[in-house]
C-alpha cells in the first residue's frame, strides 16, 4: 500500500513538472514569436516607405545633359523612380540608366506590350494581329485610334515576339523592373468620360471592339470547350470564352515574370483601376497574375469621377491582391487636377488606402507648382 501511494505521488509530481515544462516552452515560444513579429513589422515598415514615381518618354535626339536636368528636377521634387518608355530600345535604356541613377532615381523599363504600334518586325507578319468579332484584323483596321495595333496573345509567334522584347530590356543592368503597359486586349468598353470624344454609345459589347477571333484563338478554344466562339449568339455571357482570353493575357504575364526574374529584375505593369473593372473593360484580371507590383491607372476624370474616387479604386485593388503580396502604386493623371491642393489630396488618398506609392502621368505635365506640392507633401509624410 505504501509503495502504491508513493508511486501515485511520484506520477502526480511528474505530471506537474511536465505541465510546468510545457507552459514554460509555450511562454518562451510566444516571446520568441512576438519578438519575431516585431522584427518583421519593423522590416515591413522600412519596406513600406511611400514612394513617388513618374512616367516619362525618351528619344535619342535629347542630349545627356538635358536628361540630367530633367532627372535632377524630379529628384529635387522628392520623386524616387522614373518609368521610361524608350520605344523598347535597350540601347537607349542603357544610356539613360546611369544618368537617372546618378540623380538617385530608380529606373523601370516601360514597354508597350500587346499593343505594338509601328513594330517593324510584327508588321511583316499580318497573321500575328488580333481579329475582331467582325472578322477585321488590327493589322489594317484599328479600333478607336490609328496607334491601336494589337497582337494576339494566344498565337505563339506573336507572344514570343513580345517576350523577346521583354527579355532584351530585362538584360539591361541597373533597372528595377520591366514595366508592362497595354498588357491586355483592346478596350471592349471605353471609360465613360471618353465616349463623347469618339461619338460612341457602348451599352453592350460591340463586335468591332471585341477581340480576338483569329483562327488560332478559335482553334485553341475549341480544343478546350468544343464550341466555336464565332457561333455563340451572346459571347458577352459566355464565361469560358471570357476566361480563355483572360488566361491568354495571364500566360504572357506569367512567362514574362519567369524571364525577368532570371535576370534578377522585377516585373511590374500599368493596369486598369481595379481587377473587376479591368476584367470588364479590357479582359485584364491582374489580381491573378504572377507579378511583383502593379500601377493602376486611376485616372478619375476618364470615368467622370471626383478626386475621392482615387481612394476608392486604390482600396479595391489593395484588397484584391492582399493575399498575393503584390505592391500597389496608384497612378494619377496630372491634367485631371484643377489645383495643387487636389493633387495633394490624391497623394494622401492613395497612401491612406494602402498604396505603397503614387505615380504621375506624365513628366512634362508636372509644373513647378505640382513639383513643389509633391516635395512638400512627401516631407510631411516622413
Amino acid at each position: 500500500m505504501a509503495n502504491s501511494y508513493l508511486n501515485k505521488l511520484t506520477m502526480r509530481a511528474n505530471r506537474v513538472l511536465l505541465l510546468a515544462l510545457l507552459l514554460s516552452i509555450v511562454s518562451c515560444k510566444g516571446k520568441v514569436e512576438k519578438g519575431g513579429d516585431n522584427k518583421i513589422a519593423q522590416i515591413k515598415d522600412t519596406e513600406q516607405t511611400f514612394e513617388f514615381g513618374v512616367w516619362v518618354s525618351a528619344n535619342n535626339e535629347k542630349s545627356d545633359e538635358d536628361y540630367n536636368v530633367e532627372f535632377e528636377k524630379y529628384k529635387n521634387a522628392g520623386i524616387d523612380e522614373v518609368l521610361i518608355n524608350t520605344g523598347t530600345d535597350p540601347i537607349l535604356l542603357k544610356r539613360l540608366v546611369p544618368i537617372a541613377k546618378k540623380s538617385g532615381l530608380k529606373v523601370h523599363a516601360w514597354i508597350m506590350a500587346m499593343n505594338r504600334p509601328g513594330d517593324t518586325v510584327a508588321l511583316k507578319h499580318p497573321e500575328w494581329y488580333a481579329v475582331s468579332r467582325e472578322g477585321k484584323s488590327c493589322f489594317d483596321t484599328r479600333p478607336y485610334v490609328d496607334y491601336y495595333q494589337w497582337l494576339c496573345p494566344t498565337r505563339e509567334e506573336s507572344r514570343n515576339h513580345v517576350l523577346g522584347l521583354v527579355e532584351a530590356l530585362a538584360k539591361v543592368d541597373g533597372i528595377e523592373s520591366v514595366h508592362l503597359d497595354y498588357i491586355r486586349f483592346s478596350d471592349i468598353f471605353l471609360p465613360i468620360g471618353l465616349l463623347p470624344k469618339y461619338d460612341l454609345i457602348q451599352d453592350e459589347e460591340l463586335p468591332e471592339f471585341d477581340f480576338c477571333y483569329c483562327d488560332v484563338c478559335i482553334r485553341e478554344f475549341e480544343k478546350l470547350h468544343h464550341k466555336n466562339p464565332r457561333e455563340i449568339k451572346n459571347t458577352a455571357i459566355d464565361m469560358e470564352w471570357k476566361n480563355f482570353r483572360l488566361n491568354a493575357i495571364k500566360r504572357v504575364v506569367d512567362e514574362a515574370y519567369e524571364i525577368v526574374h532570371k535576370y534578377n529584375k522585377n516585373l511590374t505593369a500599368a493596369v486598369f483601376p481595379y481587377p473587376e473593372m479591368a476584367d470588364h473593360m479590357v479582359r485584364q484580371r491582374w489580381d491573378k497574375w504572377n507579378i511583383d507590383e502593379v500601377y493602376p491607372m486611376i485616372y478619375h476624370s476618364f470615368y467622370s469621377e471626383e478626386t475621392d474616387w482615387i481612394g476608392y479604386a486604390t482600396k479595391q485593388g489593395v484588397e484584391d491582391v492582399k493575399d498575393r503580396v503584390t505592391g500597389i502604386n496608384t497612378g494619377v493623371f496630372i491634367p485631371a487636377f484643377k489645383s495643387p491642393e487636389e493633387l495633394k489630396e490624391a497623394i494622401l488618398l492613395a497612401k491612406n488606402n494602402g498604396a505603397k506609392g503614387i505615380t504621375f502621368f506624365d513628366g512634362p505635365a508636372l509644373t513647378e507648382d505640382y513639383l513643389n506640392t509633391i516635395k512638400e507633401t512627401k516631407a510631411h509624410l516622413q
